[in-house]
């Protein structure tokens, strides 16, 4: 049911309600290794097993073998300066199970990004170790003189 409101129907008037339903599922990355046919959502806490079944396979055409669903508590939280309780939102969490011989993997979003900044960092440290080793090389007959006083 949606919390939306709606422009009165008036007879010989034009139909202006939209069908807009409160229901969403969110994919997430599960904390604990699951089996590769075993998909995790988080859910509208008023979606039903039935619900989020005929969600995926209506919307994205995803066949299904079997829906779990928990609700997974909102942490509490002290405030220490005030000294009052607050508690994040619980969450519905959905465990879609697909059929004999599909997988799930979860899609990596910016593989490159993360090689480029390897390479970057290998590059700069290199760099850093050969300004490290001329500038030992340079001051190595003089003995006891301070890294400051350059000539």
């Amino acid at each position: 049911m949606s919390t939306r409101l709606y422009p009165l129907y008036q007879k010989g008037g034009p139909q202006l309600r939209i069908f807009l339903p409160n229901f969403w599922l969110k994919l997430i990355r599960p904390v604990h290794e699951q089996p590769p046919n075993v998909v995790q959502f988080a859910c509208s806490m008023e979606m039903t097993k039935h619900d989020i079944q005929n969600y995926l396979e209506q919307i994205y055409n995803v066949k299904i073998a079997h829906v779990r669903t928990r609700i997974a508590l909102g942490k509490t939280k002290r405030n220490l300066l005030k000294g009052y309780i607050t508690k994040d939102d619980d969450v519905k969490l959905a465990y879609v199970t697909l059929p004999k011989g599909e997988t799930f993997v979860f899609p990596e979003c910016a593989p490159d990004q993360s090689q480029k900044a390897k390479d970057d960092h290998e590059k700069a440290l290199n760099e850093t170790k050969k300004g490290y080793q001329n500038f030992l090389d340079k001051n190595k007959y003089r003995p006891n003189m301070p890294g400051w006083f350059q000539v």
